[in-house]
């Protein structure tokens, strides 16, 4: 299976088999030998950077009803809020302070939030702080809203697809939530120009290990400029509540296949890898990401934006602990990186 791994890092491709059984036959020491090569890799494009980016979570209300969500529209329990453009802006101001120069705007589907909303939001971001990108996660929006946001000065739009095979994407969503629909936004995404982030659960319910390999060459036909993998954690108020948690060894595996196959992808180490082991984070640097998302909303609704149980979201998951972010990426080799962090198509040494 060694042979597989420097496949992908030569640049090869395996088929929907061979990344099955390389999912399902791996072991601890094959999972270092990737890791090695998946960092060998995040340096050649990225150096010793981690990109921090400033995360707002403006909206809880969401109009989807995924069964793994916190948030979904079925949840009574869930706490609902909504900041306003001159709370999102107090939180850039904050976050601009303590040396972001990236937001990342992100919520439910909440359409009380029209585009008319959006794009003075996002323009107000843009004319203050012209100098930062701006992301965007807001789901499932018409061509003609991902435009208008663009063109007020988005840079980037997450929108994960969560399971690239149709099965399981309908195991995990109501049937007026199509995979389709998920695909083709992601594609208008890319055609406007948005840097764009896909991305998928691990451990999810009914999930197999060919139903990953479905996701990794989808990622691989999409080619995403940004890739989010985390492990799926229940949630107390969800039909899946009572599903064990993805395991964090084969989220990690999945980080360091990832950068193999998308060498200059920008690839996070989730909040939720910190929710499953402390070092979480640190476990997904050493794998081959190269960001993290530290939060930026105010302080008294960071606990209502509960996607899962658990969630970590005070201490050093906030953005005021900057120092303790540098402290602990230096101890596996990585430095904080307060620039922009845009995707890089090619290596250092060719630029």
């Amino acid at each position: 299976m060694r042979a597989w791994i420097d496949q992908l890092a030569a640049g090869g491709t395996l088929s929907r088999e061979e990344l099955t059984a390389l999912i399902e036959g791996r072991t601890p020491q094959l999972a270092e030998y990737l890791f090695s090569l998946a960092r060998q890799v995040c340096e050649r494009y990225y150096g010793d950077q981690v990109y921090l980016r400033g995360l707002i979570e403006f909206s809880s209300f969401c109009k989807n009803d995924c069964y793994y969500c916190g948030l979904r529209c079925s949840n009574r329990q869930a706490q609902r809020y909504r900041l306003s453009a001159e709370e999102i802006w107090d939180c850039c101001q904050v976050g601009y302070q303590l040396g972001f120069r990236t937001f990342v705007l992100q919520s439910g589907e909440d359409p009380w939030y029209t585009d008319e909303k959006l794009v003075e939001i996002v323009s107000g971001i843009h004319r203050r702080w012209s100098d930062c990108a701006i992301t965007l996660s807001l789901g499932e929006r018409s061509a003609e809203s991902y435009q208008a946001l663009f063109d007020a000065g988005a840079n980037r739009y997450l929108l994960r697809h969560e399971a690239a095979n149709p099965w399981l994407y309908g195991h995990l969503h109501p049937a007026r939530q199509r995979l389709a629909d998920r695909m083709e936004c992601l594609s208008q995404l890319k055609r406007i120009g948005y840097q764009v982030g896909a991305g998928f659960m691990v451990g999810a319910p009914g999930q197999t290990a060919a139903h990953l390999a479905d996701d990794l060459l989808y990622l691989q036909q999409l080619q995403p400029h940004m890739v989010g993998i985390g492990p799926f954690i229940p949630h107390h108020d969800t039909p899946f509540a009572g599903e064990p948690a993805g395991s964090l060894e084969l989220t990690l595996f999945l980080l360091g296949l990832t950068r193999l196959m998308l060498p200059s992808v920008l690839l996070p180490a989730t909040t939720a890898l910190g929710t499953l082991a402390e070092d979480g984070r640190e476990l997904g640097m050493r794998s081959g990401a190269n960001v993290i998302m530290p939060n930026l909303s105010p302080k008294e609704v960071r606990e209502k934006y509960l996607l899962y149980d658990n969630k970590r979201c005070t201490g050093d998951e906030a953005a005021e602990y900057h120092q303790e972010f540098s402290r602990r990426m230096a101890t596996v080799g990585r430095r904080i990186s307060l620039e922009r962090g845009d995707w890089q198509p090619v290596p250092l040494t060719e630029r």
